[in-house]
Parts: structure tokens; C-alpha cells; sequence
């Protein structure tokens, strides 16, 4: 099945790329990770790889021009095919069927690619409503993909004119899903998305009402119409890693009945729960322990030392990625590691640690959903720290004069057996002769 490569968007409020060079050319090969095509921004020049395997084929769009995010500039065939020279004329010409007619007047807000190997984005909550007015910065909404749950900017002044899909709806990268006008439209709309990845019958568009006491307002703590699929938690990445840093398990907020999505406010309503008792929480939590001699690690980092600085949180979070790795084969190439010293108050965060040099390792600005927490209790009076609560795999370093002691903690059911007792093993190893890491 032909696949259409689009334009991207690589940042929060870009509205076009220049294309500035094309690595392939019609008729080439291309497997999943080539690089198509270079891209530049307001802020950067970027790479953009093929997210199929075949053959490319129909190009949209030349060097040098100026493409709206969204519009498809490319084919990706299944099969070797004849390909025409690129139009002049561009898709952002044609009318879309799936389009509205006679859209509001304005500036149009698209599901972003939060993700270069993203189809789609599951909108979590809108925190504007039809008629509110909302400067750029404002979060206008919260998206989810397969990493992680993240707020999207307005990007544009004005008033929120449209919505075209609701709280729930599955919405392909590239669709509209509002405008923002300049001023205040006196007919507000919101509308259902046309293309869902549940493919549920299509609503017609309703009138909404400017008087907000007549109207549903989505407000920041509206929650999807239908509850997530599965065990699935929707909330916020501030309050995913502030509740992983406590020790609190968001899963509690959904079974006490609170709405989701969750922010931070609601993390005092989780803490204010009645904890478990201690047998009930051996039965929630998957708990590892090993212990290993950590004269290894002492003579690697002293050598390492000499190097340039070392910062264990570093290291040992490269150490922990690299083991969630060797354990989960099949997981995402991208993993960020939350790193903390809980009696110092000190929390970084580190993207793909391992792969990087171990005396380099440089801490991340932003915000992610983090794959592991790793808590470094080394120095301290404390040998041995339970805490349950942790909504991803949590990693609990402590010592003693000759060891490592390492605690592995995750929710239940969220790793296998094999797999928890296969982190732990690789962790020990790394600790215990860290040149396996290096090999």
C-alpha cells in the first residue's frame, strides 16, 4: 500500500518547511530510517527520514520551496513505478473532500508530528473552548502518541474559532483540528473529526453556542467521552514525573473514581489516599534485589575520572537504559532515564544515555514521559528502600562499604518475571565490571 510522506512538524508553531535538499530520487530505494530529504525551520535545519520501505515515487514538491505542514510531498510506492517530474501546482491547491466548506477566516491549528514515526494523535482534552480568546503560549490542548502525553501550544493570538474533533477522537498528522481568528467570530463551531483511528460513523457538525452557559466547555480537566482503553492512565508529563519521584501510582487516582486526565493539582488527592497495607502492596509490585561487589566500579570510575568529570547519576542512568534494553529488545529507541537524588533534592533527566560517551552524557531540558527512574541513595545511612507507587520500572541504588545494593521495582504486570530478573542482571553486571558496558 503506497505511503504518503508529508510535511512535518518540527516544532510547536511551524506553519510551512523549506525543503532544501532531496537525498532520494524518484525511482530510488528507500528503507525505513533513509534519510528523504533535508528541512529547515525557523529554528533548524533537520533530517527527515522514510517511515516505509520501497520506492519513491511521485514527488510533490521541489527544492527550495516552502511547503505547509501536512501536505504530503511525497509517495512511497510498494513496488517500482513510472514517476512524473514534481507539478508546480501544490496540494495545498486542491480542496480536500474531507474539508469544510467555507472554513472560518484565520490561522489553522494541525495535529502535530510529535514523533517522526507518528500517524496519529489521540487528543486527551482541549483546554480551550469555542470563543475563549488565547495568546500563543497558551496550551490550547493535550495530545497523546505511544511515548508519552504532551501539552500543544496555541501558536497564534486571537480567539478559538473552531474545533474541528472532540476529546477522545484519534486524528491523523496533518488534519485540522482548529482555527484561531483574530477576532472574536460570532458563530462558533465545533465538529466531530472526519477520520478516526476507531472509525466511528461520522457526526454532523453542530452549532455552538457563544453563550459558554449554554455550552459544554472542555475546560483543562475535560476527560475523554469514552474511558481509556485498557489499563491506560491519561495525564500530564509534569505530573507523571512528579508522581514517579514520590513514589505514587496514578493508577490509584483511577481506581477512587477521579477523571482523567490528571495534573499535578491531583497528585495531593492521590497522596491523601489510604495507603496500602504492606502485604497488599507486595502483591501489586514486582520487587528484584541483588547485590554485587563495587570495587569494579570504583577503579572504572577513578579511571574515568581522569578522563574529564563524572557524575554517577549519568553513568549508572546509561547503565539502566542499557539494561532495559538488553531485557526489552523490542522497546523504543528513544528511552529517557529520571534520575534523582532524593536526600539531596536533585533530579535530572538524560535522553538515550547509552548511546552516548559516558563522560558526556548531558542532561535534558524538556519534559518527557521517562521509560526508568533511577534513585541514587549511595553516601547515605540507608541500605535498602522500598517505595511502590512507581508507574514505569523504578531502579534504587544503595551501598555499603564493599557493595551495590540494587532494588528493581515496577508495577505488576508490567514486566515478566524473566524480564525483571533480567534488568536487575544486567544492571549488577555493569556495576560490578562496567567495561562490559563499553564492550
Amino acid at each position: 500500500m503506497p505511503h504518503d510522506v508529508i510535511m512535518p512538524a518540527l516544532g510547536m508553531a511551524q506553519e510551512t518547511g523549506l525543503i532544501l535538499a532531496w537525498r532520494k530520487a524518484p525511482g530510488d530505494a528507500v528503507k525505513i530510517g533513509d534519510v528523504l530529504m533535508e528541512v529547515e525551520t525557523d529554528k533548524a535545519a533537520m533530517e527527515v527520514e522514510a517511515q516505509a520501505e520501497g520506492y519513491l515515487a511521485d514527488i510533490r514538491a521541489r527544492k527550495g520551496e516552502n511547503v505547509p505542514v501536512g501536505n504530503v510531498i511525497a509517495v512511497i510506492a510498494d513496488e517500482p513505478v513510472e514517476v512524473a517530474a514534481p507539478s508546480d501546482t501544490t496540494p495545498a491547491d486542491a480542496q480536500s473532500d474531507d474539508q469544510p466548506a467555507n472554513p472560518p477566516s484565520g490561522n489553522e491549528v494541525i495535529m502535530p508530528a510529535l514523533g517522526m514515526a507518528q500517524d496519529t494523535g489521540l487528543i486527551v482534552a482541549w483546554h480551550k473552548a469555542p470563543g475563549d480568546p488565547v495568546a500563543a503560549g497558551d496550551a490550547l490542548l493535550e495530545v497523546e502518541t505511544d511515548k508519552s502525553v504532551m501539552e500543544v501550544e496555541a501558536g497564534h493570538d486571537g480567539f478559538v474559532a473552531e474545533l474541528r474533533a472532540e476529546a477522545g477522537d484519534n486524528v491523523p498528522v496533518g488534519d485540522v483540528i482548529a482555527f484561531i481568528s483574530a477576532e472574536k467570530p460570532e458563530a462558533l463551531v465545533q465538529r466531530k473529526a472526519s477520520i478516526k483511528k476507531d472509525a466511528k460513523p461520522e457526526q454532523q457538525e453542530a452549532p455552538v453556542s457563544s453563550n459558554k452557559n449554554e455550552t459544554s466547555h472542555p475546560g483543562p480537566r475535560l476527560a475523554a467521552s469514552q474511558p481509556p482503553a485498557g489499563n491506560r492512565i491519561l495525564a500530564s508529563p509534569k505530573a507523571r514525573r512528579l508522581a514517579a519521584e514520590r513514589g505514587l501510582d496514578l493508577a490509584r487516582l483511577a481506581a477512587d473514581g477521579h477523571q482523567q486526565p490528571y495534573h499535578v493539582a491531583d497528585l495531593d488527592h492521590l497522596s491523601a489516599l489510604p495507603t496500602h497495607s504492606s502485604s497488599d502492596t507486595a502483591s501489586v509490585f514486582c520487587h528484584v534485589e541483588a547485590r554485587v561487589d563495587r570495587r569494579g566500579y570504583d577503579a572504572f570510575r577513578a579511571w574515568l575520572a581522569g578522563e574529564g568529570q563524572i557524575d554517577d547519576l549519568a553513568v549508572w542512568s546509561a547503565f539502566a537504559i542499557a539494561s532495559l534494553r538488553a531485557a526489552m529488545p523490542t522497546e523504543s529507541k528513544q528511552m529517557v532515564a529520571q534520575a534523582y537524588r532524593p536526600l539531596r533534592r536533585q533530579s535530572v533527566r538524560f535522553c538515550d544515555p547509552d548511546l552516548s560517551g559516558l563522560s558526556s552524557v548531558e542532561e535534558l531540558q524538556d519534559d518527557p514521559a521517562p521509560a526508568v527512574i533511577l534513585r541514587d541513595l549511595t553516601g547515605s545511612a540507608v541500605t535498602k528502600a522500598r517505595f511502590g507507587g512507581s508507574t514505569v520500572p523504578a531502579i534504587t541504588i544503595s551501598d555499603s562499604d564493599s557493595t551495590f545494593e540494587i532494588t528493581l521495582e515496577a508495577p505488576a504486570g508490567m514486566l515478566e518475571p524473566e524480564t525483571a530478573f533480567a534488568i536487575v542482571h544486567e544492571m549488577a553486571a555493569r556495576l560490578e565490571e562496567p567495561l562490559r558496558h563499553l564492550l
